[in-house]
Protein backbone atom coordinates (compact mmCIF):
# COMPACT_ATOMS: atom_id res chain seq x y z
CA UNK A 1 0.00 0.00 0.00
CA UNK A 2 2.97 2.34 0.82
CA UNK A 3 4.35 1.71 -2.73
CA UNK A 4 1.08 2.21 -4.39
CA UNK A 5 0.53 6.00 -2.47
CA UNK A 6 4.32 6.92 -2.86
CA UNK A 7 3.86 6.05 -7.01
CA UNK A 8 0.74 7.89 -6.98
CA UNK A 9 2.72 10.77 -5.45
CA UNK A 10 4.93 10.46 -8.32
CA UNK A 11 2.55 11.13 -10.61
CA UNK A 12 1.38 14.28 -9.28
CA UNK A 13 0.48 16.65 -12.38
CA UNK A 14 -0.44 20.68 -12.12
CA UNK A 15 -3.92 19.14 -12.59
CA UNK A 16 -3.75 17.48 -8.90
CA UNK A 17 -2.81 20.94 -7.65
CA UNK A 18 -5.60 22.88 -9.64
CA UNK A 19 -8.48 20.37 -8.40
CA UNK A 20 -7.15 21.37 -4.25
CA UNK A 21 -8.01 24.91 -4.82
CA UNK A 22 -11.78 23.84 -6.27
CA UNK A 23 -11.48 26.36 -9.36
CA UNK A 24 -15.39 25.45 -9.71
CA UNK A 25 -16.19 26.90 -6.05
CA UNK A 26 -13.27 30.07 -6.16
CA UNK A 27 -15.20 31.18 -10.09
CA UNK A 28 -18.47 31.33 -7.96
CA UNK A 29 -16.89 33.28 -5.41
CA UNK A 30 -14.83 35.56 -8.12
CA UNK A 31 -18.26 36.42 -9.65
CA UNK A 32 -19.77 37.90 -6.21
CA UNK A 33 -16.43 39.74 -5.43
CA UNK A 34 -16.21 40.85 -9.06
CA UNK A 35 -20.58 42.59 -8.38
CA UNK A 36 -18.90 43.88 -5.12
CA UNK A 37 -16.47 45.63 -6.60
CA UNK A 38 -18.68 47.11 -9.48
CA UNK A 39 -21.52 48.32 -7.46
CA UNK A 40 -18.61 50.09 -4.63
CA UNK A 41 -18.18 52.97 -7.79
CA UNK A 42 -19.81 55.26 -10.10
CA UNK A 43 -16.86 55.35 -12.33
CA UNK A 44 -14.58 52.20 -13.51
CA UNK A 45 -12.79 50.07 -11.07
CA UNK A 46 -9.03 50.59 -12.02
CA UNK A 47 -7.57 47.95 -13.59
CA UNK A 48 -4.90 46.83 -10.89
CA UNK A 49 -7.45 46.41 -8.65
CA UNK A 50 -9.56 44.79 -10.66
CA UNK A 51 -7.11 42.01 -12.14
CA UNK A 52 -4.83 41.83 -8.74
CA UNK A 53 -7.39 42.31 -6.66
CA UNK A 54 -9.44 39.54 -7.80
CA UNK A 55 -6.55 37.45 -8.25
CA UNK A 56 -5.22 37.82 -4.69
CA UNK A 57 -9.19 36.59 -3.66
CA UNK A 58 -8.89 33.93 -5.82
CA UNK A 59 -5.67 32.82 -4.17
CA UNK A 60 -6.40 32.96 -1.06
CA UNK A 61 -9.66 31.12 -1.34
CA UNK A 62 -7.51 28.40 -3.29
CA UNK A 63 -5.33 28.03 -0.41
CA UNK A 64 -8.22 27.64 1.81
CA UNK A 65 -9.77 24.81 -0.17
CA UNK A 66 -6.37 23.39 -0.44
CA UNK A 67 -5.86 23.09 3.49
CA UNK A 68 -9.36 22.00 3.19
CA UNK A 69 -8.56 19.03 1.61
CA UNK A 70 -5.78 18.18 4.05
CA UNK A 71 -7.97 18.22 6.53
CA UNK A 72 -10.59 15.90 5.38
CA UNK A 73 -8.31 13.84 3.64
CA UNK A 74 -9.94 10.58 5.16
CA UNK A 75 -13.27 11.52 5.25
CA UNK A 76 -13.07 12.21 1.47
CA UNK A 77 -11.54 8.81 1.29
CA UNK A 78 -14.74 6.92 2.41
CA UNK A 79 -17.70 9.33 -0.15
CA UNK A 80 -18.36 8.48 -3.27
CA UNK A 81 -18.34 11.95 -4.27
CA UNK A 82 -14.80 13.18 -3.15
CA UNK A 83 -12.51 9.59 -3.29
CA UNK A 84 -11.11 10.48 -6.24
CA UNK A 85 -9.71 13.61 -5.04
CA UNK A 86 -5.53 14.36 -4.87
CA UNK A 87 -5.15 13.83 -1.23
CA UNK A 88 -8.03 11.27 -1.04
CA UNK A 89 -6.21 9.29 -3.66
CA UNK A 90 -2.48 9.71 -2.15
CA UNK A 91 -1.71 11.73 -5.16
CA UNK A 92 -0.38 14.82 -3.53
CA UNK A 93 1.48 14.33 -0.17
CA UNK A 94 -0.26 16.17 3.02
CA UNK A 95 3.36 18.27 3.15
CA UNK A 96 3.15 19.13 -0.14
CA UNK A 97 -0.59 20.03 -0.30
CA UNK A 98 0.16 22.36 2.80
CA UNK A 99 3.13 24.02 1.42
CA UNK A 100 1.23 24.78 -1.78
CA UNK A 101 -1.79 26.33 0.12
CA UNK A 102 0.51 28.76 2.25
CA UNK A 103 2.17 29.56 -1.11
CA UNK A 104 -1.08 30.60 -2.23
CA UNK A 105 -2.28 32.24 0.86
CA UNK A 106 0.51 34.38 0.86
CA UNK A 107 0.78 35.39 -2.82
CA UNK A 108 -2.82 36.40 -2.79
CA UNK A 109 -2.34 38.57 0.27
CA UNK A 110 0.90 40.06 -1.23
CA UNK A 111 -1.39 41.31 -4.13
CA UNK A 112 -3.80 42.46 -2.38
CA UNK A 113 -1.41 44.82 0.05
CA UNK A 114 -0.10 46.13 -3.16
CA UNK A 115 -2.71 46.65 -5.13
CA UNK A 116 -5.99 47.24 -2.89
CA UNK A 117 -5.75 48.30 0.90
CA UNK A 118 -4.75 46.51 4.08
CA UNK A 119 -7.95 46.09 4.93
CA UNK A 120 -9.14 44.09 2.16
CA UNK A 121 -6.03 41.93 2.65
CA UNK A 122 -6.90 41.22 6.33
CA UNK A 123 -10.65 40.97 5.76
CA UNK A 124 -9.45 38.07 3.27
CA UNK A 125 -7.31 37.00 6.03
CA UNK A 126 -9.89 36.75 8.57
CA UNK A 127 -12.23 34.58 5.67
CA UNK A 128 -9.61 32.32 4.87
CA UNK A 129 -8.97 31.87 8.47
CA UNK A 130 -12.43 31.52 9.04
CA UNK A 131 -13.16 28.66 6.41
CA UNK A 132 -9.26 26.46 6.68
CA UNK A 133 -9.29 26.25 10.63
CA UNK A 134 -12.55 27.32 12.57
CA UNK A 135 -15.39 25.42 9.94
CA UNK A 136 -12.91 22.50 8.08
CA UNK A 137 -11.02 22.26 11.40
CA UNK A 138 -13.78 22.51 14.00
CA UNK A 139 -17.04 22.76 13.59
CA UNK A 140 -17.52 20.81 10.49
CA UNK A 141 -17.17 17.83 12.91
CA UNK A 142 -18.45 19.70 15.92
CA UNK A 143 -22.14 20.65 15.33
CA UNK A 144 -24.80 19.98 12.91
CA UNK A 145 -25.32 24.20 12.33
CA UNK A 146 -21.59 24.10 11.04
CA UNK A 147 -23.39 25.04 7.53
CA UNK A 148 -24.83 27.84 9.28
CA UNK A 149 -21.53 29.45 11.61
CA UNK A 150 -19.33 28.18 9.05
CA UNK A 151 -21.02 30.16 6.06
CA UNK A 152 -19.27 33.49 6.79
CA UNK A 153 -16.24 32.66 6.13
CA UNK A 154 -17.85 31.90 2.64
CA UNK A 155 -20.19 34.60 2.15
CA UNK A 156 -17.20 37.25 2.31
CA UNK A 157 -16.45 37.67 -1.36
CA UNK A 158 -18.60 40.79 -2.34
CA UNK A 159 -17.60 42.04 0.53
CA UNK A 160 -13.91 42.11 -0.05
CA UNK A 161 -14.26 43.22 -3.63
CA UNK A 162 -16.77 45.83 -2.10
CA UNK A 163 -13.53 46.89 0.23
CA UNK A 164 -10.61 46.50 -2.18
CA UNK A 165 -12.00 49.38 -4.32
CA UNK A 166 -13.03 51.85 -1.56
CA UNK A 167 -10.88 50.68 1.35
CA UNK A 168 -13.69 50.57 3.96
CA UNK A 169 -17.22 48.73 4.89
CA UNK A 170 -20.30 49.93 4.52
CA UNK A 171 -24.29 48.65 4.69
CA UNK A 172 -24.27 47.73 1.43
CA UNK A 173 -21.69 44.83 1.36
CA UNK A 174 -23.03 43.67 4.43
CA UNK A 175 -26.16 43.15 2.75
CA UNK A 176 -24.71 41.07 0.11
CA UNK A 177 -22.86 39.26 2.75
CA UNK A 178 -26.14 38.21 4.37
CA UNK A 179 -27.59 37.21 1.12
CA UNK A 180 -25.11 34.84 0.36
CA UNK A 181 -25.04 33.51 4.52
CA UNK A 182 -28.80 33.24 4.01
CA UNK A 183 -28.11 30.67 0.48
CA UNK A 184 -26.05 28.89 2.63
CA UNK A 185 -27.37 26.21 4.35
CA UNK A 186 -30.49 25.30 1.72
CA UNK A 187 -27.66 25.18 -0.76
CA UNK A 188 -25.40 22.73 1.80
CA UNK A 189 -28.15 21.01 3.55
CA UNK A 190 -29.93 20.03 -0.11
CA UNK A 191 -26.91 18.19 -1.01
CA UNK A 192 -26.33 16.67 2.59
CA UNK A 193 -29.83 14.96 1.97
CA UNK A 194 -28.96 13.53 -1.25
CA UNK A 195 -25.22 12.48 0.45
CA UNK A 196 -26.78 12.04 3.84
CA UNK A 197 -25.46 7.65 3.95
CA UNK A 198 -21.86 9.16 2.87
CA UNK A 199 -21.81 11.90 5.44
CA UNK A 200 -22.88 9.14 8.23
CA UNK A 201 -20.35 6.56 7.28
CA UNK A 202 -17.72 9.49 7.60
CA UNK A 203 -18.94 10.44 11.01
CA UNK A 204 -19.87 14.32 9.62
CA UNK A 205 -22.61 15.62 12.04
CA UNK A 206 -24.50 16.83 9.17
CA UNK A 207 -28.55 18.04 10.26
CA UNK A 208 -29.92 15.50 7.90
CA UNK A 209 -27.72 12.59 9.76
CA UNK A 210 -28.41 14.29 13.37
CA UNK A 211 -31.81 15.33 12.96
CA UNK A 212 -33.31 13.31 10.11
CA UNK A 213 -34.57 14.46 6.51
CA UNK A 214 -37.86 15.63 7.29
CA UNK A 215 -36.26 18.35 10.30
CA UNK A 216 -33.79 19.17 7.16
CA UNK A 217 -36.41 19.63 4.69
CA UNK A 218 -38.43 22.41 7.22
CA UNK A 219 -35.69 24.18 7.74
CA UNK A 220 -34.61 25.00 4.14
CA UNK A 221 -37.91 25.69 3.81
CA UNK A 222 -37.55 28.41 6.12
CA UNK A 223 -34.02 29.19 4.75
CA UNK A 224 -35.15 29.91 1.34
CA UNK A 225 -38.16 32.07 2.89
CA UNK A 226 -35.47 34.25 4.89
CA UNK A 227 -33.41 34.34 1.16
CA UNK A 228 -36.08 35.57 -0.39
CA UNK A 229 -37.24 38.18 2.02
CA UNK A 230 -33.28 39.19 2.50
CA UNK A 231 -33.24 39.09 -1.55
CA UNK A 232 -35.20 41.85 -2.20
CA UNK A 233 -33.86 43.96 0.56
CA UNK A 234 -31.74 45.90 -2.48
CA UNK A 235 -34.28 47.23 -3.72
CA UNK A 236 -35.61 48.24 -0.55
CA UNK A 237 -32.67 50.49 0.42
CA UNK A 238 -32.89 51.95 -3.44
CA UNK A 239 -29.21 50.02 -4.05
CA UNK A 240 -31.06 48.36 -7.10
CA UNK A 241 -34.21 49.04 -9.38
CA UNK A 242 -36.81 47.08 -10.40
CA UNK A 243 -34.87 44.95 -12.86
CA UNK A 244 -33.35 42.91 -9.83
CA UNK A 245 -36.82 43.03 -8.34
CA UNK A 246 -38.24 41.08 -11.10
CA UNK A 247 -34.78 38.68 -11.24
CA UNK A 248 -34.99 38.37 -7.13
CA UNK A 249 -38.45 37.61 -6.99
CA UNK A 250 -38.72 35.14 -10.11
CA UNK A 251 -35.61 33.77 -9.41
CA UNK A 252 -36.87 33.35 -5.40
CA UNK A 253 -40.20 32.03 -6.47
CA UNK A 254 -38.36 28.88 -8.54
CA UNK A 255 -36.32 28.31 -5.56
CA UNK A 256 -39.10 28.21 -3.34
CA UNK A 257 -40.68 25.92 -5.27
CA UNK A 258 -38.06 23.53 -5.29
CA UNK A 259 -37.62 23.67 -1.69
CA UNK A 260 -41.07 22.72 -1.33
CA UNK A 261 -41.22 19.73 -3.81
CA UNK A 262 -38.04 18.63 -1.55
CA UNK A 263 -39.87 18.96 1.35
CA UNK A 264 -43.33 17.26 0.25
CA UNK A 265 -41.37 14.54 -1.49
CA UNK A 266 -43.01 14.13 -4.55
CA UNK A 267 -40.13 14.28 -7.47
CA UNK A 268 -37.11 11.76 -6.85
CA UNK A 269 -34.25 13.46 -7.29
CA UNK A 270 -35.85 16.48 -6.10
CA UNK A 271 -32.42 17.01 -3.24
CA UNK A 272 -29.56 16.94 -5.83
CA UNK A 273 -32.12 19.42 -8.21
CA UNK A 274 -32.37 21.84 -5.70
CA UNK A 275 -28.84 21.91 -5.03
CA UNK A 276 -27.84 22.51 -8.24
CA UNK A 277 -30.52 25.10 -8.61
CA UNK A 278 -29.51 27.26 -5.88
CA UNK A 279 -25.79 27.43 -7.59
CA UNK A 280 -27.74 28.77 -10.84
CA UNK A 281 -29.66 31.16 -8.40
CA UNK A 282 -26.57 32.70 -6.81
CA UNK A 283 -24.92 33.41 -10.03
CA UNK A 284 -28.06 34.76 -11.55
CA UNK A 285 -28.92 37.17 -8.94
CA UNK A 286 -25.61 38.82 -9.00
CA UNK A 287 -25.24 39.40 -12.38
CA UNK A 288 -28.85 41.17 -12.32
CA UNK A 289 -27.66 43.03 -9.61
CA UNK A 290 -24.96 44.00 -11.61
CA UNK A 291 -26.70 44.80 -14.80
CA UNK A 292 -29.39 46.80 -12.96
CA UNK A 293 -26.81 48.70 -11.31
CA UNK A 294 -25.44 49.67 -14.78
CA UNK A 295 -29.12 50.51 -16.47
CA UNK A 296 -29.72 52.38 -13.36
CA UNK A 297 -26.20 54.74 -14.24
CA UNK A 298 -27.37 55.29 -17.36
CA UNK A 299 -30.77 56.51 -16.69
Amino acid sequence: MATLIDARRDQAIWRDYLELTKPKVVVLMLITSLVGMFLATRAGVPWAVLIFGNLGIALCAGGAAAVNHVVDRRIDAVMARTHKRPMAEGRVSPVAALAFALFLAVAGLALLLAFTNPLAAWLTLASLLGYAVIYTGFLKRATPQNIVIGGLAGAAPPLLGWVAVTGHVSAEPLLLVLIIFAWTPPHFWALAIHRKEEYAKADIPMLPVTHGEHYTKVHILLYTFALLAVSLMPYVIHMSGLLYLACALVLGARFLQWAWVLYRGSQPHAAINTFKYSIGYLFVLFIALLVDHYLLLNL
